[in-house]
């Protein structure tokens, strides 16, 4: 292993992410280097297949962000995900993000179900994050059949997002989910153009979670935007947090990692987005620059693994 491979390697590994370790990021890729990028559904638009989770610049330092950001950019991303509830991540994407917003596409969320609720938090997105539109609003974390039909309801979110499409706040409508019912139940509804869900070879193969919702998505040639593709299970009862943004634990070693990303990104689905430590998303980055499908080999070997997982969700 040359030298400066080593340093950026032992970057990765360690439990604070710094400014230097950001920059000295990628000096092994090949100048030319840009992630690939996908169709997101029928929209026309076309994405990393890496995106940037937004909920790793929570509780860090602007100058975090910045790095992060145009190191990120540096490299093709271009899909850019956050939500009000992840902390401080707002606060700190829309400075970071200024200087490449009109190229950027730019995806928020919100977890209200009313259309105050939405209303409220489409504004203060909009500001904190210093853009007058959105490329993609998004239902965040409908868990259950109740809240579907709360959102899709009179004086529910919806009427707030289609208003807000109408006025050009927003280009496209999607949203993300913990369910498989309710999944099912919101695309049934209404002609989303996205669809946020946990894609991950655990649940897919453990839990049953997911091929219900991903069949559905390519048959309606929805973008697909994949979570937790390089999770492992949950926490146990007191086991103390890898990383304050994440509540399970990723895959363990790197080589077994880059199967279970490998295993979401082989199938139809526009972008991942990593879990939201700093580290893990550059680890994400690196692992696609030779993308491919896993060989019988590689998936036998995440099938005896997610035999012995836990999968973070079970269907029903």
């Amino acid at each position: 292993m040359e030298r400066r491979d080593f340093i950026a390697s032992a970057a990765l590994g360690s439990l604070a992410l710094s400014i230097p370790a950001i920059r000295a990021f990628g000096r092994n890729f090949p100048e030319d280097f840009q992630l690939p990028q996908r169709s997101l559904g029928k929209t026309g638009e076309k994405l990393s297949v890496i995106g940037f989770g937004g909920i790793m610049l929570n509780d860090n330092p602007q100058e975090f962000a910045d790095e992060m950001i145009a190191k990120a950019w540096d490299f093709g991303v271009n899909y850019f995900d956050v939500a009000p509830g992840y902390g401080t991540a707002e606060e700190r994407m829309g400075p970071a993000l200024r200087n490449y917003r009109k190229k950027a596409f730019l995806a928020c969320k919100t977890q209200e179900r009313s259309r105050e609720g939405a209303e409220k938090t489409l504004v203060r997105s909009l500001q904190r994050l210093e853009t007058d539109w959105f490329d993609l609003f998004q239902l965040h974390a409908l868990s259950s059949v109740d809240e579907v039909e709360k959102a899709f309801g009179p004086g529910g979110a919806m009427e707030t997002i289609e208003k807000a499409k109408k006025e050009g706040k927003i280009r496209f409508v999607g949203f993300s989910a913990h369910s498989v019912e309710a999944a099912l139940l919101a695309m049934k509804k209404y002609e989303f153009d996205t669809v946020m869900f946990p894609l991950n070879f655990a649940c897919w193969h453990s839990g049953d979670f997911g091929p219900q919702i991903y069949a559905k998505a390519v048959e309606k040639n929805m973008g697909i935007l994949a979570l937790k593709a390089m999770a492992l299970t949950g926490l146990a009862q007191g086991e103390p947090k890898y990383y304050k943004n994440m509540w399970y634990k990723p895959v363990d070693g790197d080589d077994l990692m880059k199967l279970a990303l490998q295993f979401t990104l082989s199938k139809k689905i526009t972008a991942a987005i990593p879990p939201g430590k700093g580290e893990l998303f550059l680890k994400a980055i690196d692992m696609v620059r030779n993308l491919q499908p896993n060989t019988d080999e590689e998936n036998r070997k995440l099938l005896h693994l997610a035999a012995d997982t836990k999968p973070l969700f079970r269907e029903g």
